[in-house]
């Protein structure tokens, strides 16, 4: 793969563009498959699916063949005076050869979001699907093998030891998606060879939702709550609402709106709804009940849903009022349909709340105030920060998705992808015709003057202190320092 990359195949727009059609393609002629996959592996319906996944995908590369073009440009750059007579840009060119470590959650859309980036940009990449979803891994192995350039585009499938096998070797970018344990034996293996890597974490999201005048605000805040959470992979996706933080006076209010909003969506038995997805397995799946189980107090918080099926890796939408901060479902990122509401005496507490946790991947906030709004914005630090919906950032190719501290560290999504896989050179050019002859030594007081001219002033104002009819802006007391 590395001697293909140095072929210079991949670096041609035509190559580039002829991949990205190749993945439009795979996703049109293979979407009923897909739909099977991820219902198989995750319980998915067909319009979850292809809201989160396939839609966004298509979306995604639409955006990227309309804007590859640009994105290859040379940018002009300008060069200081001192420079007389040159020109200077800035070129993207490819890495090279980069590793995709993508999570099991979104098996497709965490898989090819970050590939089309990496494609646009001229690399050659293997993917590593996870194991936890193995359908789907096994369908993206064998339609990425008939649809890309096998020599530049490759699937290896495999369990944690095949991804031990493929962090041992050398890679111009690594770009992981998954938790932060991980995340950190991914980080720890790279400083073998220093290779820059993209990690795409978590952590707990919270939610701010403000007192709400209006009923039509109200109810719009809670749907977007609701699906922000229950309805985006039954919670388990790093951009879901972890847990909402409100005012303990409209605590009654929003608990009754959302469990009604819970029955409309999934009905009175969220178990016989086809519009809930599975639990992932179940390890995941008694690690969720161990949140719960393990400790009374936070069992005790439960005022809607809780009831389980181990048979069918099934978890009631469940909702939990403060719990104790201390226990294992405030302190780790909960990933599954478990929604604790944290009460407070005002809203504008929710900001010392905040900072005095990791950041966060997402803050969703829900308030009319511009001040609150502002407020979050400015005194706490998040991946994103959405008003008044949740999850929506993560579909605008026009915004840069990734975390900060400890939710993780750089960026993809649209052009940020493309950017992400390329590094930008800069070119200076040079005429010989001219120069400066300050510049070389010997040294004198006289040259001190022209430097910061030069650093100062454009070619004229060089030109009028060269010839004496202009001095540059300074005390008295400093050019008597000089001279």
């Amino acid at each position: 793969m590395r001697e293909y990359y140095r072929s210079g195949a991949t670096k041609e727009a035509s190559w580039r563009k002829s991949q990205l059609k190749a993945l439009l393609n795979l996703l049109e002629e293979n979407q009923s498959e897909i739909f099977k996959a991820l219902k198989q592996d995750l319980g998915k319906h067909h319009a979850e699916a292809y809201r989160d996944e396939i839609g966004m995908l298509i979306k995604s590369l639409n955006y990227a063949l309309a804007n590859l073009k640009q994105w290859m440009s040379a940018k002009k750059a300008k060069l200081p005076a001192i420079a007389l007579l040159s020109t200077a840009e800035v070129i993207p060119e490819p890495l090279g050869l980069v590793l995709i470590f993508s999570s099991w959650n979104f098996p497709f859309g965490l898989s090819l979001e970050p590939l089309i980036g990496a494609v646009a940009a001229g690399n050659t990449v293997v993917l590593k699907p996870s194991e936890l979803a193995p359908t789907c891994s096994s369908l993206l192995a064998s339609t990425i093998s008939t649809n890309l350039d096998n020599k530049a585009v490759k699937v290896i499938e495999g369990s944690s030891d095949m991804g031990t096998l493929l962090l041992q070797q050398r890679w111009d970018k690594i770009f992981f998606t998954g938790s932060e344990k991980v995340g950190r034996t991914v980080m720890s293996a790279a400083v073998k060879y220093l290779t820059p890597v993209v990690l795409e974490l978590g952590g707990k999201s919270p939610a701010v939702v403000d007192s709400l005048q209006s009923s039509w605000d109200r109810q719009a805040a809670v749907k977007r709550l609701v699906v922000g959470k229950f309805g985006t992979c039954a919670g388990q996706a790093c951009i879901s609402v972890d847990y909402i933080l409100v005012e303990r006076k409209f605590l009654p209010t929003l608990v009754e709106l959302l469990k009604a909003t819970i029955w409309k969506m999934f009905g009175e038995n969220p178990k016989k709804s086809n519009s809930i997805a599975r639990i992932i397995n179940k390890q995941h799946f008694l690690r969720l009940k161990n949140l719960i189980e393990d400790d009374p107090l936070v069992k005790a918080s439960i005022v809607h849903g809780g009831s389980m099926d181990d048979d069918s890796l099934f978890i009631e939408p469940t909702i939990l009022v403060d719990p104790p901060l201390e226990a294992q479902v405030m302190t780790d990122e909960i990933f599954g349909p478990l929604l604790p509401i944290i009460t407070l005496e005002k809203i504008e507490d929710s900001i010392e709340f905040i900072n005095s946790r990791p950041k966060a991947l997402a803050l969703y906030v829900f308030t009319k105030s511009k001040t609150l709004q502002n407020r979050l914005i400015s005194e706490t630090s998040s991946g994103s920060v959405t008003i008044n919906d949740a999850v929506l950032q993560y579909a605008a190719d026009s915004l840069p998705f990734g975390g900060v501290g400890e939710s993780g560290f750089g960026r993809y999504h649209g052009k940020y992808s493309f950017e992400t896989f390329s590094h930008e050179k800069a070119i200076a050019r040079r005429s010989f015709l001219s120069d400066f002859w300050f510049r070389y030594p010997p040294w004198n007081h006289n040259k001190v003057q022209l430097f910061q001219a030069a650093y100062t002033y454009d070619y004229l104002g060089i030109l009028l202190i060269i010839l004496g009819l202009k001095w540059p802006n300074q005390s008295s007391r400093h050019h008597d320092a000089l001279f």
